[in-house]
């Protein structure tokens, strides 16, 4: 996996990395540094010029997914919501949205997990 997309797998590794020091290094702060990751691939220019056009963008998610996510990881208390990578579904899934239908880039999709995740 890593050989074919290393600079995806250096970028997951790099903000993983800045998470964690950073949300340490201003703990004391109440400043938070979380990660969120997309579960599966995300409809953007990226994914339509570079990743599979218009293929990859049947089995992506919207980018309201990601946003969404962010929003409610941003109302939490910052002094006990840091250190954390989340997974947009599973923030939506806390926050009480079961439904993602409304993310699909197109209806019914078979969407494609992100690279680093099984499921």
């Amino acid at each position: 996996m890593y050989g074919r997309h290393l600079a995806y797998t250096l970028a997951k590794f790099g903000m993983s990395m800045c998470t964690l020091g950073m949300s340490a290094e201003h703990a004391a702060a109440g400043i938070a540094f979380n990660s969120l990751w997309p579960r599966t691939i995300i409809a953007t220019a990226a994914v339509q010029n570079l990743l599979g056009g218009d293929a990859a963008m049947a089995r992506s998610r919207r980018p309201e997914i990601v946003a969404d996510a962010a929003h409610e990881i941003l109302t939490r208390p910052a002094r006990t919501t840091t250190g954390n990578f989340f997974i947009d579904d599973e923030v939506l899934a806390e926050a009480g949205v079961t439904d993602l239908s409304a993310y699909a880039y197109l209806p019914d999709a078979d969407l494609q997990v992100d690279l680093f995740l099984d499921r």
